[in-house]
């Protein structure tokens, strides 16, 4: 059974991710990953910019890539764009920024 994470805040729509995408974002803001959580109003500037931040790193990487020819850029996993997948998160934390709310997860 995959784990599932349900991200809330009163800014806006619920976001549900699965484990994988959910640690993956973890990582790239520094973040331990627990079964309960909250980014504080606080918090969300500096990880919304740290998430874009990744978001553009991946693009410039995959258009290098794909400028040298590289055709692992066919293969499905690298065809999953992290600003693709990170989308809704993203904006549930701007959304939660804006409002001065902050975004609680659990399993």
């Amino acid at each position: 059974m995959r784990m599932i994470y349900q991200f809330r805040s009163k800014a806006g729509p619920d976001v549900i991710m699965l484990a994988d995408l959910t640690k993956r974002i973890f990582d790239i803001l520094d973040r331990p990953l627990e079964r309960r959580g909250i980014l504080t109003k606080e918090q969300l500037p500096s990880l919304i910019t740290t998430l874009e931040t990744a978001i553009l790193k991946d693009l410039d990487e995959r258009a290098q890539t794909k400028e040298s020819g590289d055709k692992a850029m066919d293969s499905p996993k690298l065809a999953d764009r992290l600003g693709q997948r990170a989308y809704p998160f993203l904006e549930l934390m701007k959304q939660a920024k804006a409002k001065d709310e902050p975004v609680l997860w659990g399993v």
